[in-house]
């Protein structure tokens, strides 16, 4: 219909007339930032953090990282540092010898890689697959008691004891690829080798005498008496520190916001056109904080588990079973952190049970539970290609000795709490800069405040 047609006024001549209702710049990269919302936050004074332990004799994590060239799998010779008895070897020839002589070895699925109670004739390093060590229980059942995965090691014992028995069954739950080294290798390298006989020795030497002097998880020993009568000798002690304590240093994301002065004197309403820009630049900034505080190769949490902590799925799926493994590891956990993708998978394994998860409130929304555990969402684990993640279990806060957020506070120009604004100045084209900054870390106060289970999203 023409103009000439209408008889009343038409509704694109009378939107010129009219305002519109807008809304603010809205956001669809912003996730709910669980990680950043439950950590309890530590005021770092001077950038710096030091975290102090009781003193803790127990080194190396005894994982052994192996390399892949036309079919043959080799140990990286300094790797093997990493168990406790080669510790203290410099002399990376030494290294390199005792490496060669591992030989490679193939178990498929079922096959038994080593068997209780026979002798520990070899040390096995796992260069890919899986396999679960299991013994026989007191009523005559199967107990599974660890996953082994890439990496994982059995029988280093071999290095320290010649009578040294197997205390449990290992047997390949995938196809494995193994890489053994025989003791008569091992004392055909020590004959070639004296320096590295004479390192052996003094590291059972050493042994023998650090008997009763620290505890079961390698921390230096308090001497304590209890059940006495009479007038005997209570034992003197002290409680000894770590001498070289790890010291966390505040880390910093920033991005420089420019804005054209034109912009801010012009367009200001309804809406202050640098709050949006600030508000977006900063949600920005706190989704790599919550992406720095998982996967940064320093303080990341992924990057700081325990060996003792970190658990593999037994059949690769997030199971119910696994799960209340990785809560048994430690007391007060405050919740699990899974990808979104992990936890629907977990949600398809429970359904095939017949198990159904309760759900929990937190800050007034629902979210999904297990054992009462938050189970919470977080984008910012990855899924690696193969499509193997994490889920991290975690204790928190300073006072249960868990895990912590670092930050520093009151800051000039701040924002929001660890976050600042500050004004950079007018270029000659009259565009504005700030200077956005956000300052973090995190630290695990003791090692099993932090626990993870290694799974596949199929």
């Amino acid at each position: 219909m023409t103009s000439a047609e209408l008889t009343a006024l038409g509704v694109p001549a009378a939107r010129t007339l009219s305002t519109t209702t807008k809304s603010v710049p809205q956001n669809q990269a912003r996730t709910p930032l669980w990680l950043l919302r439950e950590l309890p936050w530590v005021e770092v004074d001077g950038g710096t953090y030091r975290v102090n332990r009781r003193r803790t004799y127990t080194v190396g994590d005894g994982y052994l990282t192996c390399t892949l060239s036309g079919g043959t799998y080799q140990v990286i010779a300094p790797e093997l540092r990493e168990l406790r008895a080669l510790r203290g070897v410099d002399d990376e020839d030494v290294l390199r010898e005792l490496a060669s002589s591992f030989v490679q070895e193939e178990f498929a699925p079922g096959d038994t890689i080593c068997e209780f109670g026979s002798p520990i004739d070899r040390l096995f390093v796992i260069a890919h697959g899986r396999a679960i060590t299991n013994r026989t229980g007191e009523f005559g059942d199967r107990v599974v008691l660890d996953v082994l995965g890439d990496g994982g090691e059995l029988g280093s014992e071999v290095l320290l004891d010649a009578s040294a028995i197997w205390e449990f069954t290992a047997t390949a739950e995938t196809a494995c690829t193994v890489l053994s080294l025989a003791r008569a290798d091992l004392e055909r390298v020590l004959e070639r080798i004296p320096a590295l006989a004479q390192h052996l020795s003094a590291v059972r030497a050493a042994d023998r005498a650090a008997e009763g002097r620290y505890s079961k998880r390698g921390e230096a020993s308090i001497d304590l008496a209890s059940g006495h009568a009479g007038e005997p000798v209570i034992p003197g002690t002290f409680v000894d520190y770590d001498p070289s304590p790890r010291e966390y240093e505040l880390s910093v994301a920033q991005t420089v916001l420019r804005v054209h002065t034109r912009v801010t004197d012009l367009y200001n309403k309804p809406m202050n056109q640098l709050d949006q820009q600030v508000r977006l630049a900063v949600e920005a900034l706190r989704e790599r904080q919550e992406a720095d505080l998982l996967t940064d190769p320093g303080y990341g949490l992924l990057h700081n588990v325990d060996p003792t902590q970190r658990l593999r799925s037994s059949t690769g799926r997030p199971t119910p079973d696994d799960l209340d493994r990785l809560l048994a590891r430690r007391r007060k956990t405050a919740f699990f952190l899974a990808h979104p993708r992990t936890i629907a998978r977990f949600g398809h394994e429970c359904s095939a049970r017949g198990i159904y998860p309760a759900t929990t409130e937190l800050h007034g929304k629902p979210v999904r539970a297990w054992r009462d555990v938050p189970l919470l969402p977080s984008n910012k684990i990855p899924i690696s290609a193969s499509g193997s993640s994490t889920i991290l279990a975690m204790r928190i806060g300073e006072s249960d000795e868990g895990v912590v957020g670092l930050r520093s506070t009151n800051l000039p120009d701040e924002y929001a709490p660890g976050i600042t604004v500050r004004f950079n100045g007018i270029d000659d084209q009259a565009v504005a800069s700030y200077l956005i900054s956000a300052y973090h870390s995190a630290a695990v106060l003791v090692p099993d405040a932090l626990g993870s289970l290694t799974i596949t999203v199929q």
